[in-house]
């Protein structure tokens, strides 16, 4: 890490010497860029101490995604795992998983309240309401609090157009996926509105019992009061059902026999979302907002990952579950600039009462067998609602307080302080033991960081920040798996405390070659302590256990390059290792590892990288075509690191063509019909298999588009 510390501060110094030739009345726009997510407030990209990137609409617009993840996964450092059917995992600085360690935001206000984090809940967002995707990389729970760990990801939504617009589209691949959109809005006198809706379906797809449907509407209204006040109001409102294909195993990956063991298990989700805010800037050094909101989210599920079965068995058992909650809360901030070292203030306040009730019961299962011993399919043989495996009501009731002060020392030299106090109240009714009670988790969060910009085309930072994630309400209640350890009972539920994270950084960014070569780093090191694991049991459930300590370092870089208006090239990826320092997997004496300091953590390539090629000809406008490597190494699939998957290369390409107000694409996916798989996983038992989360073949996508725009006289 020294070395490749020292190398970007000889480039640093090199963009500087080469800077002195570029004239200082050149508009670097990369760095003039707004964003919103690093302050809660608009603020220049040059002016916040963190690692922040920003997709815009025109990224948006020209990948065209089917899911969130063709656009995410275009940041550099971040890895979204794609499950299938919008359903996915994370990785920011953590390796790839399902842990409650991201802060997922719908224009600042996080879409799931403080202890019901979902790990699929970006398969509710709207891809053709996006304005802009801003992700933060590291902790910023000083701001926006628990779970807030690896990263922060806010989806921006379009604001209503000035002038009346209309968009309409269709979108279908060769595997029985189509999907209907359309937007449109417009502002007359003081009253603005936008909203954007889509339908998806997917039917006989290339993976047995894959089919799924989507349908997600949203609407804004803005008012005008006056010059100074505005009254904003958005509402979403979603449907989705899935049939949950799940994992396959080796011999089935590697002869591309893509059957479900499964043609029972789905999810399903109803969400309604509401809030208004009321804004107001009471002179141009000062503004506030008054947000209140409701959540209205109800899950059900069968899934693929509660199938409990040991080798060679020939019964199984699995789980049908559901969990939703409610939420009312308020959200208000005030921001404040002083000319005294042109400073500022953000403060701000949080409260959500998020009631929420969960429920677990067993279905019996019988395993018909191949003849290597391994399962063919699983078919219901009773649900057994008399078995529950979790039954509880819970009273959430977050509430936080924040500040940040921002300040500069010296005009090239800013400051920036930050501090949030977070607690989560939680009044219970366990009804499998028919006890109650309530639990409490709080902390105080900081953040120390420093901008230093020699000039418009250079510049360095670095902070300190810390993060913390409190256990999921799911988790607490939920019984532990008999482990065959005499001193953890299988009566006995999950006593967790919350994780904890400390992130030292240093970044910087350069632009060279008159605006044209931009590059930007950042170099991490985060140290976790209590961080939530999932241990996989022979018989497919799951032990969650707090390591000790861990370790996450890395560096993230993005170069993008334009050596003229036809061509761009961007160059992004990440470099990291997480390790285990201090994890005991196992009290069991027979188990040969029990011990795991120094090991590498499961799931976590060292190496992952997405760049892309864009090509815009002048010998045919509004033509534009791309093509996108996406790269990931090979890593661990266990703990206990006895097997690897190789990780994988696959090139996706993208052209379009806008004919006057008609727009033509096609994308396809996996260019050289690749086979690879998103995720391979592998529990710690000697007799334990590899299952493969398969990537689709090689897939035509085609769509047209259609947008008009009025403009008024």
């Amino acid at each position: 890490m020294k070395k490749i510390f020292l190398v970007l501060l000889v480039i640093g110094q090199i963009a500087y010497a080469q800077d002195k030739t570029i004239k200082d009345t050149i508009k670097v726009e990369v760095l003039e860029t707004v964003i919103v997510t690093a302050n809660r407030n608009a603020t220049l990209r040059r002016e916040v101490p963190v690692a922040i990137t920003k997709l815009s609409q025109k990224l948006i617009n020209e990948t065209k995604p089917t899911a969130v993840y063709e656009i995410i996964n275009k940041t550099p450092g971040v890895m979204m795992v794609n499950l299938g059917n919008e359903q996915h995992m994370m990785s920011i600085r953590q390796p790839m998983t399902t842990n409650s360690y991201y802060l997922y935001l719908e224009d600042g206000l996080p879409i799931r309240p403080m202890g019901v984090f979902n790990h699929n809940a970006l398969l509710e967002i709207n891809q053709f309401n996006l304005q802009s995707i801003e992700v933060v990389k590291g902790p910023v729970s000083s701001l926006y609090g628990p779970e807030a760990v690896g990263g922060v990801v806010n989806f921006i939504s379009v604001r209503p157009p000035v002038n009346p617009e209309f968009k309409i589209g269709i979108q279908a691949d060769q595997w029985g996926f189509k999907r209907f959109q359309a937007a449109g809005g417009a502002t007359v006198g003081k009253f603005g509105f936008y909203v954007a809706g889509l339908s998806s379906e997917q039917n006989h797809s290339w993976m047995t019992f894959s089919d799924y449907n989507k349908d997600n509407f949203n609407a804004r209204i803005d008012y005008n009061i006056n010059s100074k006040t505005r009254l904003i109001s958005n509402t979403m409102i979603g449907k989705y059902y899935s049939d949950m294909s799940g994992s396959i195993n080796e011999d089935a990956f590697y002869k591309r026999t893509y059957k479900n063991t499964t043609d029972f298990t789905y999810r399903k989700s109803d969400v309604l979302r509401t809030r208004l805010t009321l804004e107001r800037d009471w002179n141009e050094n000062g503004n506030s907002f008054l947000t209140v909101f409701h959540r209205d989210n109800k899950l059900g599920q069968n899934p693929s990952y509660g199938i409990r079965w040991m080798q060679g068995q020939t019964k199984a058992r699995g789980e049908i579950n559901s969990n939703n909650f409610k939420s009312y809360g308020i959200l208000a901030q005030h921001s404040q600039k002083f000319d005294f070292l042109n400073s500022n203030v953000i403060t701000g306040a949080l409260y959500d009462y998020s009631p929420n009730d969960y429920g677990s019961y067993q279905i019996d299962l019988q395993a018909n067998l191949n003849a290597d011993g391994t399962v063919n399919n699983y078919q219901i043989l009773t649900e057994r609602p008399d078995i529950k495996l979790a039954d509880y009501d819970a009273k959430i009731k977050n509430s936080a307080g924040y500040l940040q002060y921002s300040f500069n020392i010296i005009n090239q030299l800013k400051l920036t302080l930050g501090s949030r106090y977070d607690q989560m109240d939680l009044s219970y009714e366990n009804h499998l033991d028919n006890s109650s009670g309530d639990k409490k988790y709080n902390r105080f969060t900081n953040k120390i960081g420093i901008n230093f910009n020699l000039n418009r085309n250079i510049g360095f930072y670095s902070n300190y920040s810390q993060g913390f994630a409190p256990p999921s309400v799911t988790a607490i209640f939920r019984k532990k798996p008999d482990t065959g350890t005499p001193t953890v009972p299988a009566e006995f539920y999950y006593n967790l405390e919350s994780a904890k994270f400390e992130n030292y950084e240093i970044g910087g960014w350069s632009c060279m070659l008159e605006n044209k070569l931009y590059l930007e780093y950042a170099i991490y090191y985060m140290k976790g302590k209590n961080e939530l694991l999932n241990i996989r049991q022979p018989d497919n459930s799951t032990d969650y256990q707090s390591a000790g300590e861990t370790r996450h370092k890395g560096i993230e870089f993005a170069v993008n390059y334009k050596p003229s208006a036809q061509l761009s090239i961007r160059i992004g990826g990440t470099a990291a290792q997480h390790t285990f320092i201090d994890f005991k997997v196992s009290d069991k004496p027979t188990d040969a590892l029990q011990r795991l300091d120094g090991f590498e953590m499961p799931s976590a390539p060292k190496w992952v990288g997405n760049s892309e090629l864009n090509y815009y000809p002048k010998w045919l406008p509004n033509f534009r075509t791309s093509i996108e490597w996406q790269f990931v190494s090979s890593y661990y699939q266990n703990q206990i690191n006895t097997l690897k998957y190789d990780g994988y290369n696959v090139f996706n390409g993208r052209i379009g063509y806008q004919w006057k107000n008609v727009e033509f694409y096609t994308n396809i996916m996996n260019i050289t019909d690749k086979l690879y798989a998103y995720n391979v996983s592998r529990g710690n038992n000697a007799n334990d298999k590899s299952t493969y989360t398969a990537a689709a073949p090689r897939t035509f996508m085609f769509g047209l588009q259609y947008h008009f725009t009025l403009n008024k006289k």
